[in-house]
């Protein structure tokens, strides 16, 4: 018996070691051995890769000088956040959460439409690791953290307006954390959604490959990160799992162009089908014929597959609008603005 258990004790032990052999070798050796490391400077990760993105970046060329200064809110985590505000009468708010690579700023002129328009206050935030000047660019503290970071927000805004209602709204991965946000444990703190060409996860039929080029995955490190955080072990977490090709034209140090695997993890649905299907509230979800990352017009089959039971959905692809044109166009405005109406 004795020569039993020491056989099934020694096959466990060698097949654990495999496992975890595996998982650090992945680990940490699985990163493009042509791209940037972690030695480099924060937020300067990425700028060795040539050739374009694919997305057009000069429509985000705008006029920016108008824009309501960065303001702070205090968090459970580590230190302060910022955030934009556009004031309105509305008893309605809504957060816009900004994609990849990107921060608050992206979202001027539609916020500035919703404000003015007197359809919604308009809280803009920069996650954490991102914006101007973050503690620790493209790193958070652990997976999930961006959700305890948007509800100390909304904690804050029901402060100031307890009978306000909540709208959580996204661009391209800022869409993948709403739905993220509406799947998870925080999901009813909003009354609504908006998801604009939301990444809903890599492999979603929506989803063109890497991207269409914006993005450079680590694969075989993600691989054995999430080897490792399967049996408990997040030591290797901070880790660059993926890179962002955003165009040396349009930088101006505020971009953040690489992600530690906790980061990305946070900014994607967990279960993106778990995820959609949670959503029970008023849901609107925008694209456009012409972005270079998604394909517009398979969101309508997804959404219906996966968000049922709510007849409060709409899906809408818009002609000719790029993945920055559906948030800057002047054409995707009245779309919203008479869904925010209809609230």
């Amino acid at each position: 018996m004795n020569k039993i258990i020491k056989k099934v004790l020694f096959s466990a032990l060698l097949s654990v070691g495999i496992y975890l052999l595996i998982a650090m070798s992945l680990t940490l050796f699985g990163a493009p051995s042509s791209e940037s490391s972690e030695q480099d400077p924060p937020g300067k990760q990425g700028e060795k890769r040539a050739g374009s993105a694919g997305i057009n970046f000069s429509e985000m060329l705008l006029d920016y000088s108008q824009m309501p200064p960065l303001q702070s809110y205090g968090t459970r985590g580590e230190g302060q956040l910022r955030y934009r505000y556009y004031s309105s009468d509305s008893d309605k708010v809504i957060i816009l959460i900004h994609g990849s690579g990107w921060h608050s700023q992206q979202f001027y002129p539609l916020a500035k439409f919703i404000s003015e328009q007197g359809l919604a206050q308009v809280y803009t935030p920069d996650l954490r690791g991102h914006g101007v000047n973050p503690q620790i660019r493209g790193d958070i503290d652990y997976i999930g953290q961006f959700e305890d970071d948007l509800a100390d927000l909304i904690f804050g805004i029901k402060q100031d307006s307890p009978e306000s209602s909540i709208i959580m709204g996204g661009h391209s991965s800022g869409g993948g954390l709403a739905i993220r946000f509406a799947g998870g444990q925080y999901g009813e703190q909003a009354d609504a959604y908006l998801l604009l060409a939301p990444f809903i996860f890599y492999n979603a039929p929506t989803t063109r490959p890497n991207a269409g080029g914006w993005a450079t995955p680590y694969t075989a490190r993600i691989i054995g990160l999430s080897m490792l955080n399967n049996i408990g072990i997040h030591h290797f977490d901070n880790l660059i799992s993926i890179e962002f090709n955003m165009p040396a034209a349009f930088r101006n140090g505020t971009e953040t162009l690489a992600y530690s695997f906790r980061l990305n993890t946070s900014f994607a649905p967990r279960d993106y089908e778990a995820d959609l299907s949670a959503i029970s509230q008023p849901l609107l979800v925008l694209a456009g014929t012409a972005d270079e990352t998604m394909f517009a017009e398979k969101y309508q089959e997804l959404i219906t597959e996966h968000v049922i039971n709510n007849q409060q959905v709409e899906v809408r692809v818009l002609a000719d609008l790029s993945h920055m044109g559906i948030v800057v166009s002047p054409d995707v405005r009245p779309v919203i603005g008479s869904w925010l109406e209809g609230l």
